[in-house]
């Protein structure tokens, strides 16, 4: 079984559980792309979509999902068509993202694939599937020394704790999330960036 298919299994212990989010730190999620190769091209392909789901928040299922034609760099932006609840819309994406995204366009166009392949594909033009990242980075979190649980949707989790620690507002993140209302952004923030109870709780002193 090639590395591009391989499957992911979900551990017994954790099977029909849902797990708190665990939102990464820019260190951490650092260490994880230096953990790609910079030379193979797999490790160029795989570092891309990491930034991607990291800086833009998507879903695994709709990085996995883009053609180049939904990629506007001098826009600025990413085009989705089929989101949750078959959901278009248009997310933004800095331009130092856009940087690490071509460079997996320009190896993958020196290998021959076409512009109808996906963006992430196998080094054979074939789409790589969400079982695969969910098994790529687990492993390229213990290479790189992180204790979190680091899983597709916990780079949309860390990429929404930092809008909100940076002040966008939350209906702005809605709109970059795809939430279907305000409401679900607003308790989705609660659990991931609880900027709030955090400052209030720093707030307080005490003589020890």
């Amino acid at each position: 079984m090639t590395a591009d298919h391989a499957s992911d299994r979900p551990s017994p212990a954790n099977k029909g559980r849902r797990l708190p989010p665990e939102v990464l730190t820019e260190a951490e999620v650092s260490a994880l792309l230096r953990a790609c190769s910079t030379r193979a091209p797999t490790g160029i392909r795989n570092r891309a979509l990491i930034v991607l789901m990291y800086r833009g928040g998507l879903r695994v299922g709709e990085a996995l999902a883009l053609r180049p034609k939904d990629l506007d760099r001098e826009a600025g932006t990413i085009r989705i068509l089929h989101g949750k609840g078959d959901k278009a819309r248009t997310v933004g994406l800095d331009q130092q993202a856009f940087a690490v995204l071509e460079r997996w366009l320009d190896k993958r166009t020196a290998r021959g694939i076409n512009g109808h392949a996906p963006i992430f594909c196998t080094l054979k033009g074939k789409p790589v599937s969400t079982s695969y990242v969910r098994v790529l980075l687990p492993r390229l979190a213990k290479k790189a020394k992180i204790e979190k649980r680091v899983h597709p949707h916990g780079l949309r989790h860390t990429h929404a704790a930092e809008l909100a620690r940076e002040g966008v507002p939350a209906r702005l993140i809605q709109e970059q999330l795809g939430h279907g209302s305000l409401a679900t952004t607003d308790a989705y923030l609660r659990k991931i960036a609880p900027q709030e109870l955090i400052e209030a709780m720093q707030r307080r002193e005490w003589k020890p």
